[in-house]
Order: C-alpha cells, then structure tokens, then sequence
C-alpha cells in the first residue's frame, strides 16, 4: 500500500531542524510541495526530524532534495526525539539545475521518529524540498 498524501495530513509533523528561515520554514519539508523547501544555513552536518502522529512502518523514504551529498538516517520507536539508531545511509548524486529525487530504503523499520542527518552537500547551502514515505 503507498500512502500518498502528505505527511502533514497524516498529522507527522518536523519536531526539530537545526536551521530556520523564516521564508523557507522546516514545515515545508512535509506539504507535499515542492516548490515549497527548507533551507540550511550553509554549515554541516545540518539535520531534522519529523515525528509521525503514532508508530508508522516505513518501507521506503522519497527525499527531493537540492545539493545534498551524504545522508544519514536515523530512528526511533520512543515519545521523545532522542536516542537514536542508525538505519541507512546514501551519497546522492549531484544534479545541475534540478532536483535530487531519491527512494532510501528502510525494510520497514516502524518509527515514531526518523532523524535525517545531513552530513555533507555539494555547495554551503542545501534544501531539502519535499519527504514522502511509502510502507
């Protein structure tokens, strides 16, 4: 089955980014849009969190992204947006002029929380446009 509404919709919501600008909000990372984006201000790793609104099996991650290089992530099963375990992780390739559209698979870990870490990125600044699951 694929869930193809938005996560927002689905009540998961970005619970932490360890950047803000105002014009380009962390919620846009789950509206479904993407000529909406989160923006990172230009140092790494740079990383956010979204939190489901109950425990989800998640198959596969789509992450449509601009001048990410390495990505990590994480997950956990808890309330809280802490302790963490590693689950995957992918260098995309660069793309000019274009977004980054990759499928990451999890296996169908359940989470409540899913952490991605961005560890690196092609310029000083990433974005980070739209994150959609399937289970």
């Amino acid at each position: 089955m694929m869930i193809d509404s938005t996560l927002s919709s689905l009540g998961a919501k970005v619970v932490l980014a360890a950047s803000s600008d105002e014009n380009h909000p962390p919620e846009n990372i789950i509206d479904g849009n993407t000529s909406t984006f989160w923006m990172s201000t230009g140092m790494f790793p740079q990383e956010f969190v979204i939190r489901f609104a109950e425990p989800t099996t998640v198959a596969t991650v789509a992450m449509d992204s601009y001048n990410v290089k390495h990505l990590k992530i994480e997950k956990n099963t808890s309330q809280n947006a802490f302790q963490f375990e590693p689950v995957t992780e992918k260098e995309f390739e660069h793309t000019e002029g274009h977004l980054q559209s990759n499928a990451i698979s999890l296996n169908g870990s359940s989470a409540t929380h899913l952490r991605f870490l961005i560890i690196s990125g092609y310029d000083h600044f990433v974005s980070v446009h739209r994150v959609t699951v399937k289970n």
